[in-house]
């Protein structure tokens, strides 16, 4: 669904703020691994934002759900600090729900396939 102006004007504000929390407040969660927050998407009467992260790390596969389970249980005191970040910008802030961007592994798997199907040929 397309978002309006006002949603990505929110979606925008909550990727660099939550940016600047993790880097800030919450360092040892992500302490291990790299974690981009590639996109965040709010819902259309701002309550809700679905916060997609992209994990790079050395013991990726189970570090990635350890880590969004780490943060679901931690949500409230993130939420806090986004809350005092964004005061001045927005009258309520809204929940957090965070989820895996699996798009870059996917790409690389895709290249991967076309590689081994596809040999260059000099």
């Amino acid at each position: 669904m397309e978002q309006g102006k006002r949603q990505l004007k929110v979606s925008s504000l909550l990727q660099s703020e939550l940016a600047s929390v993790f880097r800030d407040k919450f360092r040892e969660l992500t302490a291990t691994s790299l974690v981009t927050i590639t996109m965040v998407r709010v819902t259309a009467d701002l309550s809700l934002a679905r916060v997609y992260l992209s994990v790079f790390g050395p013991n990726q596969s189970e570090s990635k759900e350890l880590l969004i389970q780490r943060l679901g249980q931690v949500k409230s005191a993130i939420r806090g600090e986004l809350g005092h970040r964004i005061r001045n910008q927005l009258r309520v802030v809204p929940d957090l729900e965070f989820y895996l961007d699996d798009s870059l592994d996917y790409a690389e798997h895709i290249e991967k396939l076309l590689k081994e199907n596809y040999p260059s040929q000099k």
